[in-house]
């Protein structure tokens, strides 16, 4: 039986969560059926970097150029990834196309930069499916509203990972409503951290951990300004942040100013962040926001409690109105304050309830039932 051709279009600037999903749905559906092979389009060289893991897990990859153009394009601040955005866009649109008229693959999937293949379709007459992937909220000025509404004509089936996503695709009214489709991203592998949580780290012994990019996004700022009022409840009380990122010498900055060096550690991101989250009392999330919040189900999978603004879309969703954990209003530093001092007065038989809730909220997006969800809607597009 001749297999289904499933092509990933993914392209980024720097190490993001969303590269981990693309791997793991391609994975995924190899891993539990025999009737697909997947490939994931490689447009500047930003996949190389997870070559390993892509050969250990027998992912094909076509790139687009010779080199490894994303080591030199601009990454951070808002006009430099344009830019480079841009700049993919022009050196990839021939190339993806040649792959789609000359490969013929069943199905794009798309993630990431999403202009590019949707002015692709919108122009020329593929024999493959599309299917598109909304994160977040896009925000719709008039005009890019009325762009969305004729792109996403060609588009076949509009995957949203998480309810409150779909609720706002639905509520825009810019595609057909039965096009829409709640697919919950394949954030993990059950098997895969229970290996990774083995790692000893005897060194490491702090109270709290946040992990992210050092971005605004992230909203590492508002974090260390008010975890200076949390250390009044105990001021032995330990913060760890992992990651890498453009706001990394101001967030040291901010450190220094408040007298945080005792309490408060910036460290470089770990391949393996496993062993740490399952060795703190509590991860913390103060993001703007986070469609769904891949570091939330990783952190309830270990069985570490959750602490995290009630930004869109995914954490009211994952930590269910705080039956799986603690919200506070974002931005809101009184409300932040209290959620720490809610916690410190809880029984371990509340943690321990609100940690099995949340831990029944991440396996919803498990690697398997992504690919069994995937599968169906695979099949419902092919039988058309």
């Amino acid at each position: 039986m001749k297999k289904k051709t499933i092509y990933y279009w993914s392209p980024f600037l720097t190490e993001i969560a969303t590269s981990k999903a693309v791997i793991n749905s391609a994975y995924s559906l190899q891993k539990y059926y025999s009737n697909y092979e997947t490939v994931i389009v490689d447009a500047v060289g930003e996949f190389s970097k997870k070559k390993d893991e892509i050969n250990k897990k027998k992912i094909k990859v076509i790139k687009l150029q010779k080199y490894d153009l994303v080591k030199f394009l601009p990454k951070h601040g808002k006009l430099k990834s344009r830019i480079s955005f841009l700049i993919i866009y022009i050196t990839s649109f021939f190339g993806l196309k040649k792959i789609l008229q000359k490969d013929k693959p069943d199905f794009l999937i798309i993630h990431l930069i999403t202009l590019l293949p949707l002015t692709l379709f919108f122009i020329f007459n593929f024999k493959t499916k599309c299917v598109l992937r909304i994160s977040g909220f896009p925000i719709m000025s008039p005009l890019r509203k009325f762009l969305w509404s004729f792109l996403l004509k060609k588009v076949d089936i509009i995957t949203c990972p998480t309810k409150n996503t779909l609720q706002y695709m639905k509520n825009l009214k810019i595609t057909d409503e039965k096009k829409l489709e709640l697919l919950y991203d394949p954030v993990i592998s059950i098997r895969e951290i229970a290996e990774k949580k083995r790692q000893n780290i005897s060194s490491y012994n702090d109270d709290f951990i946040a992990v992210g990019r050092l971005t605004k996004q992230k909203n590492f700022e508002f974090l260390i300004k008010n975890f200076s009022e949390v250390l009044k409840i105990n001021n032995s009380l330990r913060l760890s942040i992992f990651g890498e990122g453009e706001e990394k010498k101001k967030l040291t900055s901010l450190v220094t100013k408040y007298n945080l060096e005792q309490n408060v550690t910036l460290r470089s991101f770990k391949q393996n962040i496993f062993p740490y989250i399952l060795k703190s009392k509590s991860l913390v999330l103060t993001s703007d926001w986070e469609d769904p919040g891949f570091v939330l189900i990783e952190s309830a999978i270990c069985r570490t409690f959750l602490i995290s603004s009630n930004c869109k879309n995914g954490p009211v969703e994952i930590l269910d109105n705080s039956k799986a954990g603690l919200l506070f209003e974002k931005n809101e530093s009184d409300d932040f304050v209290r959620a720490f001092k809610n916690f410190f007065s809880m029984s371990n038989e509340e943690i321990t309830l609100k940690k099995k809730n949340a831990m029944k909220k991440a396996k919803l997006f498990t690697i398997f039932n992504h690919s069994k969800d995937l599968h169906r809607i695979i099949n419902e597009l092919t039988s058309k």
